[in-house]
């Protein structure tokens, strides 16, 4: 049985896990793998909350997970919270571990879930970094047009910023998803899940001379479809983007902490200060989360790119 009151140390709970919970840690996992068919991020996230939590058991004295109870799992989060983890990761955590729990009492494996009414911690937002029109105005101006991995650059930051990607998305772009024809970009963003992203004609451009007159000098028999090369013919890596997009804020000037996530904000932001739909915006941002999606009536495409063409400022 558990320790009681007794406290864990999150950070020394990596310990070897009883061969009873490992079991049925491996057996969560096939099943979030096989049968929920999650992105393989996702499932890795699984991995890690879990595991954490059931080394949280192990310390805690329990070998069996049907003897966990809430205050365990209670245990789990307040060790979370003491690390100064965010409440987010922390409330990640607790889904994670939710999940996990109902799967065990569906498969008939326990008889009581322990999660039922524990409630996650509150999520507090932070707002996140916004550049300015001008600064972006700025940025898109510093790439070197007239070298090839310049005019790659700058059709890349066109993108990233014209139809508010992630950089994940950005990088897995294949030359197929360039639906110019009807001004949209279909993506496939978290968990695998399809949208139809409009693009703006600013970035279109951008993008159609990068693949005529750049592509072509940095593409190898290795290349295959990827949009965006790297000097060596193979695609981007998140890191590869992070990095110019870094040089080029310093060349511009500007003192914001930016990320490529900075212009996918900047992307919404915009587009609602200009007075776009909210629902429109969110559509194309390709939100996952049932709770937040749900909320959402389906918009249709025409209606999107009119809103992207109206507000945006390159549309």
């Amino acid at each position: 049985m558990g320790m009681g009151e007794g406290m864990v140390n999150i950070e020394a709970a990596q310990v070897d896990l009883p061969a009873d919970l490992a079991l049925a840690r491996d057996r969560f996992l096939t099943y979030v793998r096989l049968e929920r068919s999650l992105a393989e991020n996702t499932a890795s996230s699984y991995r890690l909350d879990v595991t954490r939590y059931l080394c949280v058991l192990a310390q805690r004295g329990i070998t069996d997970v049907g003897e966990a109870r809430a205050e365990d799992v209670s245990a789990l989060i307040q060790g979370l919270s003491e690390l100064g983890l965010a409440s987010s990761s922390v409330a990640r955590n607790l889904t994670a571990v939710r999940t996990f729990h109902r799967f065990l009492l569906a498969d008939g494996a326990v008889e009581a879930d322990p999660t039922e009414h524990l409630t996650p911690p509150k999520v507090t937002r932070k707002l996140p970094s916004v550049l300015s029109v001008v600064e972006l105005e700025r940025l898109l101006l510093v790439p070197d047009v007239e070298s090839p991995l310049g005019l790659r650059d700058r059709a890349l930051l066109e993108v990233l910023y014209g139809a508010g990607l992630r950089v994940s998305e950005l990088t897995g772009l294949a030359r197929s998803q360039l639906l110019f024809d009807v001004e949209v970009v279909r993506v496939f963003g978290k968990g695998s899940k399809e949208r139809m992203v409009p693009i703006g004609r600013t970035a279109m451009t951008w993008t159609t001379r990068y693949l005529d007159e750049a592509r072509p000098q940095l593409a190898l028999p290795l290349s295959g479809e990827t949009v965006f090369l790297n000097h060596r013919g193979k695609g981007l890596s998140r890191m590869g983007v992070w990095k110019l997009l870094r040089g080029y804020v310093q060349q511009a000037g500007i003192t914001t902490k930016v990320s490529p996530h900075t212009l996918r904000h900047s992307f919404a932001t915009h587009l609602l200060e200009g007075g776009a739909d909210l629902r429109a915006v969110q559509e194309m941002l390709g939100h996952s989360d049932i709770s937040t999606t749900q909320i959402y009536t389906h918009v249709d495409r025409e209606y999107l790119r009119e809103v992207h063409r109206t507000f945006h400022p390159r549309g």
